[in-house]
């Protein structure tokens, strides 16, 4: 049985851990359920989507497979469209030491 978890302070303890988190205006964070947007996700909308690249492009871009490009892209597209419909939170999950850069240029 693992030891239990040290308490933590944090200075934003909803936001803790993610890069970004968009929410419906007027509406406090701790009161909205929060969907979390993992970062690969993030880039498979953004090249996809944003760039107008085709999923086979944004795998050879991301290193994976057109069809991985395909599950998180609709896995992207799902949690977005919830989060706006259902007025929910937007957590978008910040990238990891071990991510690298993207071979296809610039991502803004």
């Amino acid at each position: 049985m693992p030891r239990p978890r040290k308490p933590r302070t944090c200075v934003c303890p909803h936001r803790a851990g993610f890069a970004a988190v968009f929410k419906p205006a007027g509406t406090p964070l701790k009161d909205l359920e929060m969907l979390r947007l993992a970062h690969d996700e993030l880039d498979a909308l953004h090249l996809c989507d944003g760039q107008g690249k085709t999923q086979e492009e944004a795998g050879e871009c991301m290193g994976i497979s057109r069809g991985t490009v395909q599950r998180l892209l609709a896995s992207a597209r799902a949690k977005v469209a919830e989060a706006l419909v259902h007025q929910k939170a937007l957590a978008i999950a910040g990238a990891t030491a071990d991510l690298a850069p993207l071979p296809c240029g610039d991502l803004s």
